[in-house]
């Protein structure tokens, strides 16, 4: 009975979704801004290339602004729902949006919406992805040499099996890329409460998470498939405390006691804020070795370990971890998706001045 009643409203929202993505376009503002996207897409790969973390932080910050009341721009407004309880504390990014947009004002006046700039943020984020560390620069070297010789002796291959993938000058690719739809519209108003209901949390059983993604039209396996974010990023001790400390069955040993010395038990220790890779294997490129993680009872959060846990999902997150492709398709189509959740165009809602304060 619940989810029958849930029906409409769903639908309702998967209408309007289609309406106004029929009114966003990847060319908006080609005459308006023409420099716009390659600024943007500049002053990422160097917000990225400073920190590592910060291509998930950009990521992250479009996610949480999307599932509430839409991608919006709701969520860059100071307060409001920066306060909720998943984003106070752990939400970040705000000063590189807030550069680029400056940089982008500089170009075009109040023409580029930060919800634009964050939805294009969040998609050169995926794709700058890397890391500068001299080991994973030596990886990187090898499977050039492995490419460089198998061009040599006539062994074409269009992609290396393997987690890093590597263009002809052996430069990182990052993660796959999409076509984003612009003519967002920066809204005039947050929602503080909608974010603390909207928002699934890290204790989500696969149900919870099913029913949360699903009142956002989202599939399960578009549902899958976006948790993959996390094969970048970081999270709090207190997020996953419980999980090291109270599930064994569900959880590698080796690897829960890795955890435990930073993750000390008692709640509301000092070490709550301290921080662990959510991809223990690959956690500065975005691949698909989340997946494999799992698979190996080593997701870090136990709204990610549900999704391989004897489930209705275990089967995608097979796909997904033997299959680098289908991830990759997968998650650029579901972001596309997300991209078009409730936003604002035409004359609804503005085009901010400042991203943190309406005009």
């Amino acid at each position: 009975m619940a989810s029958s009643s849930l029906l409409p409203s769903v639908m309702l929202l998967l209408c309007l979704a289609a309406s106004a993505s029929a009114q966003l376009s990847p060319t908006f503002y080609a005459t308006s801004c023409p420099k716009a996207l390659d600024t943007i897409k500049a002053a990422v790969t160097a917000a990225v290339k400073k920190e590592n973390r910060m291509g998930a932080s950009l990521l992250r910050l479009h996610f949480h602004d999307c599932f509430v009341q839409g991608c919006d721009a709701s969520v860059l407004l100071s307060g409001n729902e920066q306060n909720a309880l998943p984003n106070v504390g752990s939400l970040r990014g705000f000063e590189v949006i807030d550069s680029i947009k400056a940089q982008v004002e500089a170009l075009c006046k109040q023409t580029v919406s930060c919800a634009d700039i964050l939805t294009l943020a969040a998609r050169d984020s995926v794709v700058a992805c890397s890391s500068s560390s001299s080991q994973l620069k030596l990886m990187l070297f090898l499977l050039w040499l492995t490419w460089a010789e198998k061009e040599r002796t006539g062994e074409r291959s269009h992609e290396i099996n393997h987690p890093f993938r590597v263009n002809r000058e052996g430069r990182w690719l990052g993660g796959p890329s999409w076509t984003v739809p612009l003519g967002r519209r920066d809204s005039l108003t947050a929602n503080e409460a909608l974010a603390n209901s909207d928002l699934p949390p890290p204790f989500f059983d696969l149900v919870n998470l099913t029913k949360s993604f699903g009142d956002k039209g989202f599939s399960l396996t578009e549902m899958v498939a976006l948790s993959g974010a996390h094969t970048i990023g970081q999270a709090q001790c207190l997020n996953f405390r419980d999980r090291l400390y109270n599930e064994t069955t569900s959880i590698d040993a080796a690897f829960a006691a890795s955890l435990k010395p930073n993750c000390p038990r008692p709640t509301g220790a000092p070490g709550d804020g301290n921080l662990a890779a959510l991809d223990v294997s690959t956690p500065y490129y975005f691949d698909n070795k989340y997946y494999v993680n799992l698979q190996a009872k080593k997701g870090l959060l136990h709204s990610d370990q549900v999704l391989f846990n004897g489930g209705g999902a275990d089967n995608i997150v097979s796909n997904f971890a033997s299959s680098a492709a289908a991830f990759s398709g997968a998650f650029a189509s579901a972001m596309v998706k997300m991209g078009n959740l409730g936003p604002l165009t035409g004359s609804q809602g503005q085009v901010r001045l400042s991203c943190s304060k309406v005009n």
